[in-house]
């Protein structure tokens, strides 16, 4: 991979560029050099934030120098990722869609000259790279989205959208982990919590991991629901070789 830049981030920081462009390569880069840093232990590493294309490296200047990390940091995006050295996690979701759960999918089936049943069967049908997390705890920004299911966000956002909405603003699909305000068209939801303050780990997943949408009626999500808040679900989880 060529091009990647080592930036200075203000005093205690350090920005890594790995292109300009959005691709699973550079992810797995991105991934890839996060993993490597947490076998390392590099001391005086206080946090690590993914973006897109590059990963932000807040560390403490008292123990650690620039140019201390900035020579480990040369070092380590040198090494490369190659074929079957890494594995991605997958996570399936369940999601009731439709109805009451999903309010706008009738729109997103009439932007995409789609039966409702096609938009499903789509949006379900393939494995989601989580690009990064940001805009709310536990929000995902996923890759890969059908272009025949890219819609328009709303041209008057709601003032309130639930935790666990389901939905898809231009050509990105995502959850909602917590209320708030959004202007993504709802498609479903999902009785899984993606951010969870009591939970051990707050966020149920990291920048790198796929999310994998699977349909359930009614009846099977209210009973995940249930299980949910008596904090007896686990999601299924696969792990496979990149």
């Amino acid at each position: 991979m060529q091009n990647i830049r080592i930036l200075t981030a203000g005093d205690s920081s350090i920005l890594i560029e790995f292109g300009k462009e959005i691709s699973p390569e550079i992810n797995r880069k991105i991934s890839a050099t996060i993993q490597l840093m947490k076998e390392q232990h590099i001391e005086g590493v206080v946090d690590m934030i993914p973006a897109f294309c590059s990963l932000l490296i807040n560390y403490d200047p008292r123990v650690i120098s620039y140019d201390e990390i900035r020579e480990r940091m040369q070092a380590l995006v040198k090494v490369e990722v190659k074929a079957g050295e890494t594995c991605k996690r997958i996570f399936e979701i369940p999601v009731c869609y439709g109805g009451e759960y999903g309010p706008d999918i009738a729109n997103i089936a009439e932007h995409a000259g789609l039966t409702e049943e096609e938009v499903i069967r789509i949006h379900s049908s393939k494995d989601y790279l989580i690009y990064m997390l940001g805009f709310l705890p536990g929000f995902t920004y996923l890759g890969g989205l059908d272009e025949r299911l890219h819609t328009p966000r709303l041209a008057n956002p709601r003032i309130r959208i639930s935790a666990g909405s389901v939905g898809i603003g231009g050509s990105q699909t995502g959850i909602y982990p917590l209320d708030s305000p959004g202007g993504w068209q709802l498609m479903g939801m999902t009785p899984v919590k993606t951010y969870d303050p009591d939970r051990e780990v707050p966020i149920l997943v990291e920048a790198g991991d796929y999310i994998r949408f699977v349909p359930v009626d009614e009846e099977e999500y209210l009973r995940i629901k249930d299980a949910v808040e008596r904090g007896e679900y686990q999601c299924v989880i696969h792990e496979e070789e990149v």
